[in-house]
């Protein structure tokens, strides 16, 4: 079963990305849609974090998505809630040893959580959050 609310994320190349959520995340693969053009991604369901994240390649003949211009900030990010610090520490040394670019580093907030923040090579930026 779905939970009711799923992050959509539009991604190019979608390939790609699932091997770097899979790589950091330690993603589980759910679906799998390959389009008929033999190269993109129509849909992909990854499990991560307990959560499903949905992406696919763009598809400009379909609808008006698109990637995230290099270096525009994104509107949206995407927070996943860890139950030991540690994984804060350890998601995003991974996901920056891979090509996302750091932009908090994993430090204890003022409201009681380890916290750290990433844009992964996509675009997409995503927040770590751990209860101290």
């Amino acid at each position: 079963m779905r939970p009711p609310v799923a992050p959509y994320l539009t991604v190019s190349p979608a390939m790609a990305a699932i091997a770097f959520y899979t790589a950091v995340f330690g993603a589980e693969q759910k679906a799998l849609m390959p389009a008929l053009d033999g190269v993109r991604i129509m849909h992909c369901e990854l499990l991560i974090n307990g959560g499903s994240i949905m992406l696919a390649d763009t598809f400009p003949e379909f609808g008006n998505t698109r990637v995230p211009i290099p270096g525009e900030p994104v509107t949206v990010s995407v927070s996943l809630e860890y139950s030991e610090a540690q994984q804060v520490d350890d998601v995003f040394n991974r996901a920056t040893g891979l090509g996302g670019k750091g932009e908090t580093n994993p430090t204890n907030s003022f409201w009681g959580t380890r916290v750290a923040t990433f844009r992964d090579p996509f675009g997409h930026r995503w927040i770590l959050n751990a209860p101290l």
